[in-house]
């Protein structure tokens, strides 16, 4: 909307010009059904509809200037002692104004009868303030301060309405960005715990095992581009959260020399679900450390996804001893259940307990997303 004269848009001024147009002309129309309100003696029939629009189009070229005088004008508590005073002067003065031209046009081109008046007296405009002749000019212009000032509310709560929006916006924005910070904060205080534990499996085979080292060396510079990618979205499908999964447990059944058997249940349509990203692997590496690691004989890991009405269950049953206080609380499990409450809030939840039958179980619960549903 560009701007124009006294602050209005040139949308304003159109509007502005065609409500007192439209005015004149209802006024006009009257007085053509209704030759009595001509009220004008020795005066032309075109006389009263042609005065019509001539006060009008005065008053359609004062609103800029009265609006202009209700923006300058406070009427708070602070200022109205002083300005309201000042604005009805100069409504008086406006007023004499205009009912002076608009009598003096009306006698020097629509009477018909000028010639024979007598000559008018030389302060006849101060005989007509006196008579308050001007009081329906006065009362409009009243009436155009008072749009002046409804304009101004208007606009400003307009403002302040779009104001707060921006800020919500830009709130929302730095809501946004500060949960993404979070979660890196979190992914990447995830690399050192799992690199360290990962150096430390295969330190433990470099004499025992030179070729499975060399194999868990392959795998773990495979894992490691993808942990350090810190351009990554932060939630992945679980498809891909599970191909991952598979090269960590790959180096693991090295370190465990034959004695780790592992499996995956997943559901083909949960495979296309949304999970959180390397959210897997501290579950199943903690299945590993206090469970299948400790185990009598041979360490099972079992991991299963489905899904339930709109969630996503996904398990990890160890066989281990069952859970330790140190399990429950540590770095990978801690940074799990902070991510979850980060990404989804109360719509996730994550528990460890010990089994009847021995061993452990981490359930995970997710909202059930897919590219369909995001």
């Amino acid at each position: 909307m560009t701007a124009s004269w006294r602050g209005l848009s040139r949308r304003e001024l159109f509007l502005i010009f065609v409500f007192w147009t439209s005015l004149a002309t209802l006024a006009s129309v009257n007085r053509l059904l209704d030759p009595r309100g001509f009220g004008f003696r020795g005066i032309s029939p075109v006389g009263p509809i042609a005065l019509a629009f001539i006060e009008s189009w005065i008053w359609a070229a004062l609103t800029p200037f009265v609006f202009w005088l209700s923006s300058r004008f406070s009427i708070e508590r602070s200022r109205w002692v002083v300005h309201i005073p000042a604005l009805l002067a100069i409504g008086v003065v406006i007023s004499v104004i205009v009912y002076s031209g608009l009598a003096e046009t009306r006698e020097q081109f629509f009477e018909t009868a000028a010639a024979h008046r007598p000559t008018p007296a030389l302060f006849a405009p101060l005989r007509d303030i006196g008579r308050f002749r001007f009081v329906n000019h006065y009362l409009v212009f009243v009436a155009v301060l008072i749009a002046g000032y409804a304009r101004k509310y208007f606009i400003r709560d307009q403002m302040r309405i779009r104001e707060a929006s921006a800020l919500g916006a830009r709130a929302a924005l730095l809501q946004v960005q500060l949960a993404d910070a979070r979660l890196d904060a979190l992914r990447m205080q995830l690399n050192p715990h799992f690199l360290f534990n990962t150096l430390h499996a295969i330190a433990a085979l470099v004499e025992r095992d030179p070729a499975g080292v060399r194999r868990m060396i392959a795998r773990l510079s495979e894992l490691l581009r993808l942990t350090m990618d810190s351009e990554a979205e932060h939630e992945v499908t679980l498809g891909q959260e599970l191909s991952f999964l598979r090269r960590y447990i790959d180096i693991m059944e090295v370190r465990f020399q034959g004695r780790l058997r592992t499996s995956i249940d997943a559901g083909e349509e949960t495979l296309a679900a949304f999970v959180p990203r390397l959210i897997l692997q501290p579950i199943v590496e903690n299945a590993l450390e206090h469970g299948a690691a400790r185990a009598t004989g041979e360490g099972i890991v079992a991991i299963t996804a489905h899904r339930r009405d709109d969630d996503l269950v996904i398990t990890v049953i160890n066989n281990g001893p069952g859970v330790e206080p140190a399990a429950a609380t540590g770095v990978g499990l801690g940074n799990t259940r902070a991510r979850l409450s980060e990404l989804y809030g109360e719509a996730a939840s994550f528990t460890l307990t010990s089994r009847s039958e021995g061993g452990a179980i981490a359930e995970m619960i997710l909202p059930f997303r897919t590219a369909t549903h995001a």
